[in-house]
């Protein structure tokens, strides 16, 4: 299998599954709002606030993460919304252990998928750097101002002509030299 055909099967799941999960979740949270006392079309706009807000959320949370800003808030709301979502779905299940696990399962699907998805972080490769090690390499540090630095001034020393003895000479300091190698 290809890449390009696993990431289209891959999608379709993703879609299925919200789809599924995301009519289940909107089912629940708008009965549950209609059996206590609100009338439909307000049992719609809580369902579509609810549903909404949890895949808003998430995709804001990515975003703040991306840019490197606070996401504590956002990351609160995000499983506050979550929460409700998922207690409409339990609220409305048949009371027991099985029907509040069964109803919640769409929920916690969605919600791991989306998980899922948020968290794939596009893989950016290394950067190749030069074989030289860091010990090596410098750089120029930047000037932070016009001012030339003043550097200290070494006086030149005078240069002096290296003066050999002639030929077969031996210095007196040095007997044990028998000749100078030219």
């Amino acid at each position: 299998m290809t890449e390009r055909t696993e990431s289209a099967v891959r999608l379709v799941i993703l879609l299925a599954i919200a789809a599924m999960a995301g009519a289940a979740a909107f089912t629940h949270v708008h009965d549950l709002s209609v059996a206590h006392g609100q009338p439909d079309w307000i049992g719609l706009a809580n369902a579509v606030a609810v549903e909404l807000m949890t895949i808003y959320l998430g995709l804001e949370l990515r975003a703040r993460r991306r840019a490197g800003r606070p996401v504590g808030l956002v990351g609160s709301l995000l499983v506050a919304f979550a929460l409700l979502s998922l207690a409409a779905q339990v609220a409305e299940a048949e009371p027991s252990v099985w029907g509040w696990v069964v109803a919640a399962v769409p929920s916690l699907a969605f919600l791991a998928l989306v998980k899922v998805v948020l968290s794939n972080a596009p893989i950016t490769p290394p950067t190749v750097e030069p074989d030289q090690p860091d010990a090596y390499r410098y750089e120029e540090p930047a000037e932070t101002t016009d001012i030339e630095p003043v550097r200290p001034t070494v006086p030149a020393s005078p240069v002096v002509p290296a003066v050999l003895p002639p030929r077969g000479v031996v210095q007196s300091n040095r007997p044990h030299v028998v000749g100078i190698i030219r």
